[in-house]
């Protein structure tokens, strides 16, 4: 028989730098699991990804054991890590805070598309590109 799910913990923690200090230890601590197991297989899963920020859904079993699905990074990470930029634009709608071209729009949609609701890369580059007009980044076809 299968293992009953008694809490799901979504959490982004830099890849291979979990530390059981806030917010890691504050969201796992009451689910009542090993925190140190966790981020003991956390940073060995992620070691590879060093510089990227992880999404990581989290399932806590009756039992207190759990199960860890690693996600792709958000896209806004992925376009400020593609243009080498801090951060984007203070004022989107006014300021840009850089160019993006369609290439680098196809290289970020093909590495979400695990995460995307969508089964084309046509729909998946629409989606990259939205976030990149909202983060005041002019796209270049």
């Amino acid at each position: 028989m299968a293992k009953k799910i008694t809490k799901k913990i979504k959490l982004q923690i830099p890849a291979g730098k979990a530390t059981p200090a806030p917010p890691v230890g504050t969201a796992l601590g009451p689910a009542g699991i090993n925190i140190g197991d966790f981020v003991n297989k956390f940073n060995t899963a992620t070691a590879a990804m060093a510089g990227d920020i992880i999404p990581v859904e989290l399932s806590v079993y009756e039992d207190r054991t759990f199960d860890f699905i690693l996600k792709t990074p958000p896209t806004s990470r992925l376009i400020l890590k593609a243009l080498k930029l801090d951060k984007a634009a203070q004022k989107p709608g006014t300021q840009k805070a850089g160019k993006i071209t369609a290439a680098q729009i196809k290289a970020i949609a093909e590495q979400k598309m695990p995460d995307l609701n969508t089964g084309s890369i046509e729909s998946a580059m629409r989606m990259v590109e939205g976030s990149a007009r909202s983060m005041g980044i002019e796209v270049v076809k």
